[in-house]
């Protein structure tokens, strides 16, 4: 007879419970299964067997996001003056034809992110 895949979830939270975790009221975002307190603080899934982090009123997320779109923003602002500078100093037409797609992609992907990166508030 061969087990169930969620009789060894259910015994991997039944040792977690033996070594001292404790059961929380949260759940895995990935598969609902409640999740337990490690002694470590860490949060951790038995049927996933992973770590768990809990973002609180996004702050954390805001935060890690914003400063991801700003250095985003500067490195796609960099590659647009690289390509300025390139049109400038070139006179072949199917060059200039080039780096004006390639100016346009980027000019077209900045406003994206900036529209992305447009400050939240928490609720």
């Amino acid at each position: 007879m061969q087990k169930k895949p969620e009789d060894k979830s259910i015994k991997r939270m039944a040792d977690l419970l033996r070594q001292g975790a404790t059961l929380t009221d949260l759940s895995c975002p990935a598969c609902a299964s409640p999740l337990f307190r490690l002694k470590n603080g860490t949060l951790w899934c038995g049927r996933c067997e992973k770590k768990v982090v809990v973002v609180k009123n996004g702050d954390e997320q805001d935060k890690t996001s914003s400063a991801t779109y700003s250095k985003l923003e500067a490195t796609l602002l960099a590659k647009v003056q690289d390509i300025q500078d390139k049109i400038q100093n070139t006179e072949d037409v199917e060059e200039l034809q080039k780096l004006s797609l390639a100016l346009s992609e980027l000019l077209s992907n900045l406003e994206k992110v900036k529209k992305m990166n447009i400050p939240r508030r928490n609720l």
